[in-house]
């Protein structure tokens, strides 16, 4: 039987690796809360990141429940499903981890919520303009939560908060300590909790294009630090 030796350089190295891909995947969960924030408060009820928030809307919406969209969560959800399918195929076949086709693919993505930000803040704001932005800013999300499958950090899907939160909760009660409450599962929650903070913040103070325009900030800056890295 043959067993590898890992140097403790390379040891150093991979826990290095696996720390800072856990802070880039906090940082793009922290993402999506800010554009969730802008979706459902600026965009007439409409999640771009979270799908689950989508599908009960759409329901009680079909319904017939008054106030409630049918169009704009229809439009993102398959928005989303469009952006996560052809960021799977761009980056099947490549192995786990951060890689060049990674951070293109997350650039491509920031640069359509951008877009949502031009849309919603040079147009009138309209029921098109905010199905428009809605539909840019849910694509890109799902590219993200691709791209995040693909780099491959546990815990780490940067738009599911459910399944995260009930694993947390089983292990927290079935093992009550610090470590079991202080994880990665707790910072994907408050990450979600603090973005979707900033996002309402920013739209009590002003318009909702500065929204996509921080989103894209976070999300292009964790990008290039994540690239930045990959390549040392």
């Amino acid at each position: 039987m043959t067993t590898t030796t890992v140097s403790p350089t390379e040891s150093v190295r991979r826990r290095d690796d696996a720390s800072l891909h856990l802070g880039l995947m906090v940082a793009l969960t922290f993402v999506t809360g800010i554009v969730d924030a802008g979706g459902y408060l600026g965009l007439d009820k409409v999640f771009v990141g979270n799908m689950t928030g989508n599908v009960v809307i759409l329901g009680m919406g079909a319904a017939g429940a008054d106030g409630l969209p049918v169009l704009g969560p229809v439009l993102a959800l398959v928005a989303f499903v469009v952006g996560a399918g052809l960021g799977g195929l761009v980056l099947r076949g490549h192995g786990s981890g951060w890689s060049t086709r990674v951070t293109v693919m997350l650039l491509a993505s920031y640069a359509m919520v951008a877009a949502s930000a031009g849309v919603v803040g040079v147009v009138t704001l309209t029921e098109t303009t905010q199905i428009t932005a809605a539909v840019l800013t849910a694509a890109a999300m799902g590219v993200q939560a691709a791209v995040a499958r693909k780099v491959g950090v546990a815990e780490m899907t940067t738009v599911v908060v459910t399944s995260t939160i009930t694993v947390w909760a089983i292990e927290f009660w079935s093992r009550p300590g610090w470590r079991t409450l202080a994880n990665r599962r707790l910072l994907a929650i408050g990450a979600i909790f603090l973005g979707a903070l900033v996002g309402a913040f920013l739209l009590t103070i002003g318009p909702l294009w500065p929204v996509f325009v921080v989103a894209a900030a976070v999300g292009v800056s964790a990008t290039v630090v994540g690239h930045v890295r990959s390549q040392h």
